[in-house]
């Protein structure tokens, strides 16, 4: 897998990260333009190639990664009628890192599996910032032989990789973890409210909670805007959010267990999105939820 070159659809917060990572790391790297690209002067300025279409970048790629919104942009990629999947060369490995619907994930690996390639999903966890530092999260489900041969890749823009086994297993993983982590994220934002509104300084609120048993990652990340108004550690989008607990809740209704708690997070969710607050980063909702028409 050594220096093979990597294509990369989606240089967006976190695609941006995993492709100078990439590049740093010595592979020859390329790209598609897109409108919803940040900034990629640095990339083309240590040698990234850009690509203004899809296909062509496709056939140049040996390797390509997909970071895209989720399973809608996936299926238009990989099944629709402008898709890439005719323009790969045999042998290139496709791998998905957005988080998408693990039974789209199937559908769509069997469409590039059937033109002679390869597919592993590679869902990522942790924020913009982990993955500009190279430290992301890998929720990976595919042939172990491939997993094994990609793995000098991922580590270029990984810290931790957890093998959940076939393909779909890490899309899967993913929404587990994206509900126990936006759902934790959402409760305390809703807790914040009520606190404010009953005069608890918020030092104490987020004291106690660190010191007791609310403390965690969510609590992490939501803490600096709950004490200064800071969203840096939690730049994911309330839209955002309701589409991945949208998708939890699709994986529940086809496996057929309880989703009592997640409907009542992806109801926080979808009332902050139909009030108009989709944009905005989840920790603002500390302050959203104090109106009083919740």
């Amino acid at each position: 897998m050594t220096k093979q070159t990597v294509g990369v659809i989606g240089v967006g917060m976190m695609g941006h990260g995993i492709a100078r990572n990439i590049q740093k790391k010595g592979w020859p790297l390329a790209y598609l333009d897109h409108p919803g690209n940040q900034p990629s002067d640095d990339l083309d300025a240590d040698g990234a190639k850009r690509f203004d279409d899809a296909s062509a970048l496709a056939a140049a790629c040996d390797v390509l990664i997909l970071c895209v919104t989720g399973s809608p942009q996936i299926e238009a990629l990989l099944l629709g009628p402008d898709s890439v999947t005719a323009a790969l060369r045999p042998g290139t490995i496709v791998v998905d890192c957005s988080t998408g619907i693990p039974s789209a994930t199937m559908k769509a690996a069997e469409a590039v599996k059937a033109v002679g390639c390869d597919f592993v999903d590679a869902a990522m966890t942790r924020t913009p910032k982990e993955a500009e530092e190279g430290r992301l999260n890998l929720l990976i489900g595919g042939d172990a032989a491939t997993v094994e041969a990609l793995t000098p890749l991922f580590e270029a823009f990984s810290e931790n990789r957890f093998h959940a086994g076939g393909i779909g297993r890490g899309q899967t993983l993913k929404l587990l973890h994206n509900f126990v982590s936006l759902g934790s994220v959402t409760l305390i934002a809703e807790a914040a409210a009520c606190a404010a509104e009953n005069d608890i300084a918020p030092e104490v609120l987020v004291d106690c909670l660190r010191r007791g048993g609310g403390y965690g990652a969510g609590l992490d990340r939501t803490a600096p805007y709950i004490l200064d108004g800071d969203v840096t550690p939690m730049r994911f989008s309330n839209s955002n959010a309701r589409k991945d607990l949208t998708y939890y809740s699709q994986l529940v209704e086809e496996t057929g267990t309880s989703r009592k708690v997640a409907e009542g997070v992806r109801g926080a969710l979808d009332w902050l999105v139909e009030t108009g607050h989709g944009d905005e980063m989840m920790p603002t909702a500390c302050t959203t939820f104090r109106k009083k028409d919740t």
